[in-house]
């Protein structure tokens, strides 16, 4: 169950979002991965943001303004998130790995 927590959960949604939204950011048949990282990381981030920005008083222009503002920095956020979710399961795999091979070598040896 760790497993799944930890590696499988991540890395499919994270190929998911990047299979939805890479076609979104091509530009000249050229992708351009900051854009794709920021979209990628909205949905990690945008709940993590501690101090949203809540446009009052503003017109309509003001008021995209200051939504997009949130949503940028919700996706850097997320993207940094993104990139520490993958490094732990990568961690977590080779920590599986280096567990499961010295299991196997004490079986082997029969050593208890």
């Amino acid at each position: 169950m760790k497993f799944v927590k930890h590696v499988v959960v991540p890395v499919v949604s994270v190929l998911l979002l990047v299979a939805m939204f890479r076609p979104v950011c091509m530009e000249d048949g050229v992708c351009d991965y900051l854009k794709l990282w920021i979209i990628v990381g909205i949905p990690f981030g945008i709940h993590r943001m501690f101090f949203w920005m809540i446009p009052r008083g503003y017109d309509l222009g003001g008021t995209l303004g200051i939504w997009t503002l949130n949503f940028l920095i919700g996706g850097v956020i997320g993207g940094v998130v993104v990139i520490w979710r993958l490094a732990v399961a990568v961690w977590y795999i080779l920590k599986m790995a280096v567990t499961g091979t010295a299991w196997t070598v004490r079986k082997l040896s029969g050593v208890s």
